[in-house]
């Protein structure tokens, strides 16, 4: 690949990018590419997960410790890193819904964020751009609005008609949807752990996981190999000390045990100026000859 090439990932809270392709990240830092995470939102209404940070200084300071975790998650993974500015939405709960606290992210007029995020893909002017699916990866607001916007801002940010005042337009020219929570993966993992006698986390998940569930493990198209990275990504993971508890089920997999069954994260290619040919087992498949012609 030809060195320079760039790749944009948008995320709604910080820890987001940990959990969701930082071995893919880790991996393109290593050879040589630039890569930007964008997070859409402080994540301020986050609950904190791990007990050992339910501590009174914590849920008192909780946006600075959250930016902290964030830097430090960012430099494990080498990853350039910019806010968008927006206030998280939390997720509702209760039967009916309670509303969305006013001028949250999922609130904000989508023009707004979208505009921000045009200006910053126009600052960093990435080849490839990866957010989430239509559902958010789960139906969180923030989730889905992130999805809406990074849309909205893969088509406006190379139109010199649109948001004029935020730069020079920039086309991306590869879009992708994340996709992790795959029961096929889910499921490798469950009898990978029980051959060896360990517990596994996940029996309960797949008894819960009907017929009517989709799986998002159909809609891959792209496969990246990142084992070597695993390491580097549950760095990145336990650096967000508030939202990852260091013995939760995220580390439940030995990362031999992974590289051994899923050496991928998995990506659904959805837009594509460039020609490539699917299956791909690189974001930057197609680009490369782009560039360079």
């Amino acid at each position: 690949m030809a060195d320079g090439l760039r790749l944009m990932t948008v995320h709604a809270h910080p820890d987001d990018e940990a959990s969701k392709g930082a071995a893919t990240t880790a991996r393109y830092v290593a050879e040589g590419h630039d890569v930007m995470v964008v997070t859409c939102t402080g994540g301020e209404a986050g609950s904190i997960l791990n007990p050992a940070m339910d501590r009174p200084d914590v849920v008192a300071n909780l946006p600075e410790v959250r930016r902290k975790e964030m830097a430090e998650a960012a430099a494990i993974l080498g990853v350039q890193h910019r806010w968008l500015g927006f206030v998280d939405s939390g997720l509702p709960e209760g039967d009916p819904l309670p509303p969305l606290p006013e001028g949250c992210f999922a609130t904000v007029d989508p023009q707004e964020s979208t505009r921000e995020l045009v200006q910053v893909v126009r600052e960093f002017r990435p080849h490839v751009l990866i957010t989430y699916d239509e559902n958010g990866g789960y139906p969180h607001p923030d989730h889905v609005r992130c999805h809406e916007v990074s849309i909205a801002a893969f088509d406006a940010a190379g139109d010199p008609e649109l948001f004029q005042d935020v730069g020079e337009p920039w086309q991306p020219l590869k879009l992708y949807y994340s996709h992790g929570f795959s029961r096929k993966r889910m499921e490798l993992f469950h009898e990978g752990l029980l051959a060896e006698g360990m517990d596994s986390p996940y029996g309960e998940w797949l008894a819960k996981w009907d017929g009517s569930r989709p799986d998002p493990n159909a809609r891959v198209t792209t496969r990246v190999e990142c084992g070597d990275y695993f390491e580097v990504r549950d760095d990145a993971l336990r650096a967000h000390a508030t939202q990852i508890d260091p013995n939760s089920r995220w580390f439940a997999v030995p990362a031999d045990m992974q590289r051994r069954l899923w050496p991928t994260e998995d990506y659904e290619l959805v837009r594509s100026l460039v020609d490539t040919t699917l299956p791909e087992e690189d974001l930057f498949s197609g680009v490369q000859e782009k560039v360079c012609a």
